[in-house]
């Protein structure tokens, strides 16, 4: 690997030197050696301008260009793309990067770094990452903070689709059908009505049915299937040569069993205490006496809980021990990224409704256009928590002496008939995910031979977006572009959830074990039976006036100065529930319980997380300046300055027990590029590149604390290099070739714990399990004393608790020589500052300084080639190639062995039978040739849910036929 990354390097170098040139190229389709490399025709500039005139960083994709290089959708998008990586998110969310700017920040206030924009306006949470390419006019993407011409600021970039409009001129009409391996259907179609003169219609529409690729070894289904289709109309009405009227509706719908997570990995911990090791990373199962159903389960907790009357009593019925076997002793992780073993099928509905309308009128020396847009998408989703099948064996004995406590202790049937409707060794209930609260308790379960764990993620929303501009076209030196734009967006819903049998098991445990200590409460449970954190009702009211003033100082040289002001009003109301309050058997409504009477009124009241109701606002001017100097028509050099903002927000609400901001910063970044576009050799080569730096302040960075995302802010510095070149040296040979090199790093001192490793590498530190919550902390001496202090400690509060003392980890953990142990980090809290030694939560923190950014892999290439043979009888057979070469990334700020992405090679290829005058066509194509499964990104879980990482990978080796005609 090292050997290609100076290969690489050497490349990049060499072409910059040679050329001397800074840009980037345009993606675009080649014709005949007489026209050369066709020109795109783009609107980055919110005018119709040929690409390579445009100062700015931007490939395009003509419509036929994303059929030549198979891109159906964004995974495939980014492959060709320099500097440029995509990756699903672990909550139905997605993340595009570009410069190693993303979607760092993780939460519904946090805008998105990348904005994406259908015709020039932008989208909330759009569904568009799910749904398959069709009928598209061109896809742009602009590299680089962006505001002072879209209507969204954005400090990575833009990627904007621009649909096919419809055409008053002609009768058209397409169609194409496609059969391939996973039994994979695929149909699209297309047809354009003129109406009159003035008039069209057009309708076009997609579907993907798919099995699944991921076979459960479990029981022999398979999952990540695709069934989704789409439906786009379109009007457009042109009253006068002048005037242009487009109206567009568009409605997506998914219902499958997509996997949102692909597969799940862990370097197992065999003491329980961190669940998996950060060493590296294994097909192995988390420890689940790790988790916080683990602990509060377990036989220690509950004795401590009971107290020294009824804890040796309530002991009798837990679940486990955290010194014994766990739910996952036995379990199986099969190792192969398309194999998994659950016993929980997964269920994914997504839902999107686009409407669009917008009206332009060319004055003659100013053009102006309104645009109104409106859009409401939803997204439901649930999967096994674990990716496991869990041991029933370890769980019945505490099931059993349940059972027998109920005979004595009335308190505890009503539990029983809730969660065991068939006795002991009957089928255990699950609570669902679901409003009310009550769960199980309520009538709303689940109910299966083996104990369940699965989440559900849900969102729904609504936005509009209204924007005008007005713009110039004189003849003289001085033009203008002036704009606004109006947000606003309501999400009415965005929850996750995490259900488990063993949350079930002890909401109704210490629910009985309460009423049992105060039985003037009655038969409850503690509510809620799941975990769910909750936002409801997230306002966002977004208003800018942005504009580009430009100076044509000669006939070759040209200035432009561009402003923005911008406006963000955020506002929600969020709360985070787990087993935190009483309810009474029979209620509909877990909150409607009598027992949470004054709970939202007085937040120090302990009990159930109250509403968080809270609303920030951000204001900041933002700006561009760019000169440009055409050397030759085909030569083009360029350089910029851009300042780029994206506003902060609210973090997701956390259990009371731990203390972390409730906010975070806007984040600012100042971007410097310069760049060149050419063309040589009679426009047969292009040949474009770029340099750039970026100055980020405040960037936020998402890190998980006890099952919720946290957003920080860290400054960082970034640069890199791209060079793309498209080559038609004869006729029917066309050779395209992208390279790109990208350096990040944090800049700024940003202290944090590892949550995989709470010590911080030191080796007198001990790990401590916290018993009351599933999270970690770290013992460490304040002084001199080292280890022999630390274990001591622990050790001897942990024999008042009943508690082993501090156990060593494996010699391979990845671990620098520090023990762990399970305790209670606030008990030892009490009394370590008299004892000369610091209890850290969630861990001893290091400086993060120096860090590489995630998912900004170094090193990017991709190239095709393509050739165009004219047959005897007037049709032409096009055989085609693409490779793309991904370096190494990091998942993760802490880049570490655990959270690193290797370098990954995807090849695709096609051969095209086209019939005259292109009425038919009939291909043949494969799609990840070597059926390459590599991780295109990550997620790591938290420390109460056992410190596993997800993984998203890409799709397998896909291939098949396609035959289609166009007239």
């Amino acid at each position: 690997m090292k050997t290609s990354k100076l290969a690489l390097r050497a490349v990049l170098v060499s072409a910059v030197s040679v050329h001397g040139l800074i840009g980037v190229l345009s993606a675009a389709q080649a014709q005949t050696a007489s026209s050369g490399v066709e020109d795109i025709i783009v609107t980055a500039q919110r005018q119709a301008q040929s690409l390579q005139d445009v100062p700015i960083a931007v490939s395009a994709f003509s419509a036929e260009a994303l059929t030549e290089k198979q891109i159906n959708n964004a995974t495939q998008l980014q492959l060709t793309l320099p500097n440029i990586t995509f990756s699903k998110g672990n909550f139905t969310g997605s993340s595009f990067t570009i410069r190693g700017v993303g979607d760092l920040c993780v939460g519904v206030s946090c805008d998105s770094a990348t904005a994406i924009h259908l015709n020039d306006l932008p989208l909330f949470a759009t569904r568009l990452f799910e749904t398959e390419y069709f009928d598209l006019e061109r896809v742009e993407v602009l590299r680089g903070p962006q505001g002072t011409l879209f209507g969204r600021n954005a400090t990575s970039g833009v990627v904007n689709f621009v649909t096919a409009k419809p055409d008053p001129r002609e009768f058209k009409a397409s169609g194409e059908a496609s059969y391939g391996n996973f039994n994979e259907i695929r149909l699209q179609g297309m047809v354009n009505v003129p109406l009159g003169e003035n008039f069209a219609a057009r309708a076009a529409g997609f579907y993907l049915k798919r099995d699944g690729y991921t076979e459960n070894v479990f029981n022999g289904d398979h999952y990540d299937g695709r069934d989704m289709f789409a439906l786009r109309g379109s009007l457009r009405w042109e009253p006068t040569s002048d005037t242009t009227v487009d109206v567009m509706g568009y409605w997506f719908k998914e219902d499958d069993n997509r996997m949102r997570i692909q597969k799940q990995m862990c370097q197992r911990d065999p003491t329980g205490v961190l669940g998996c090791l950060p060493g590296r990373r294994e097909y192995g199962l988390t420890n689940s006496n790790s988790t916080f159903v683990g602990t509060l389960t377990s036989r220690e907790f509950l004795r401590i809980q009971g107290g020294a009357a009824f804890g040796p009593t309530l002991s009798t019925v837990g679940l486990g021990s955290i010194y014994g076997p766990d739910a996952n002793t036995g379990g199986q992780n099969p190792a192969d990224p398309r194999k998994v073993y659950t016993d929980f099928a997964p269920t994914y509905k997504a839902e999107e409704i686009q409407v669009q309308a917008k009206i332009e009128h060319d004055f003659g020396p100013v053009k102006a256009k309104l645009s109104g847009q409106f859009q409401e998408n939803s997204v439901d989703s649930s999967q096994d928590y674990s990716l496991s099948v869990q041991n029933r064996a370890i769980y019945q004995t505490g099931i059993n002496n349940l059972h027998g406590l109920a005979t004595v202790l009335p308190q505890f049937r009503p539990m029983l008939a809730a969660l065991f409707p068939n006795g002991p060794s009957g089928e255990l209930c699950t609570s669902l995910a679901e409003e009310t609260g009550t769960g199980a308790f309520g009538g709303h379960k689940y109910c299966s031979s083996t104990p369940q764990d699965f989440d559900r993620s849900n969102q729904y929303l609504k936005a509009w977006t209204v924007e005008g501009i007005v713009s110039s076209d004189f003849d003289g030196k001085f033009n203008f572009l002036l704009g606004a734009i109006f947000n606003d967006m309501k999400m009415k819903e965005n929850s996750y959830y995490v259900n488990s049998f063993g949350i079930d098991y002890l909401s109704g445990v210490l629910g009985a074990a309460t009423a049992v200590g105060t039985p003037a409460l009655g038969n409850i449970y503690l509510g809620t039976p799941f975990f769910r954190n909750n936002t409801q009702d997230m306002r966002l009211k977004s208003y800018g006036i942005f504009g580009e003033a430009y100076f044509q100082a000669t006939d070759s040289l040209k200035f432009t100065v561009g402003l923005r002001y911008n406006n963000d009003k955020k506002s929600l109301r969020a709360r985070s529930t787990l087993a935190s309050f009483a309810v009474p058997f029979g209620l509909d409504n877990a909150f409607d319980s009598p027992f949470m009477a004054g709970w939202d009124a007085d937040p120090s009241t302990p009990g159930i997380q109250p509403w968080a109701e809270r609303s920030v606002s951000f204001d900041e001017f933002t700006g561009r300046f760019v000169v440009d100097y055409k050397i030759t028509d085909d030569n083009l050099l360029y350089a910029s300055y851009s300042r780029g903002y994206k506003s902060g927000g609210i973090n997701p609400p956390l259990q009371p027990i731990f203390a972390v901001p409730d906010g975070f910063e806007p984040e600012f970044i100042d971007a410097f590029e310069i760049g060149s576009k050419n063309r040589f050799a009679d426009g047969t080569i292009q040949l474009n590149a770029t340099a750039f730096y970026y100055k980020y302040k405040a960037l936020q960075l998402s890190r998980i604390v006890a099952r919720t995302p946290v957003n920080d802010n860290v400054d960082a510095n970034i640069w890199g290099l791209e060079v793309e070149g498209i080559v038609n040296p004869i006729p029917p040979l066309t050779v395209n070739l992208s390279l790109s090199y990208l350096h990040t790093e944090v800049s700024s001192d940003k202290y944090l714990a590892d949550p995989f490793d709470p010590s911080g590498g030191r080796s007198d530190a001990v790990i401590v399990k916290d018993l009351t919550n599933g999270a970690n902390c770290a013992v460490v001496p304040t002084g001199a004393g080292g280890a022999a202090l630390t274990n001591g400690y622990v050790t001897a509060v942990n024999t008042q608790l009943g508690l082993r003392g501090p156990t060593a980890f494996p010699t391979d953990s990845g671990i620098n020589g520090a023990t762990g142990a399970f305790s209670i980090c606030s008990v030892l809290a009490a009394t370590a500052t008299a004892n000369g030694v610091a209890v850290l939560s969630p861990g001893v923190e290091n400086n993060i300084k120096g860090n590489r950014l995630p998912q900004a892999p170094e090193f990017k290439i991709a190239g095709g080639v393509q050739w165009t043979q004219d047959l005897s009888n007037g049709m032409t057979i096009v055989p085609r190639w693409d490779f793309a070469f991904t370096g190494d990334s990091y998942g993760s700020i802490f880049n570490s062995t655990r959270t690193s992405i290797p370098s990954y090679l995807v090849m695709n290829a096609q051969v095209q039978l086209n019939g005259q005058n292109d009425r038919w066509f009939v291909r043949a194509f494969i799609q990840n040739i070597t059926d390459n499964s590599a991780i295109t990104g990550l997620y790591s879980t938290d420390q109460s849910s056992g410190n596993f990482t997800n993984i998203f990978t890409l799709e397998p080796r896909r291939y098949g036929l396609t035959a289609g005609f166009r007239f």
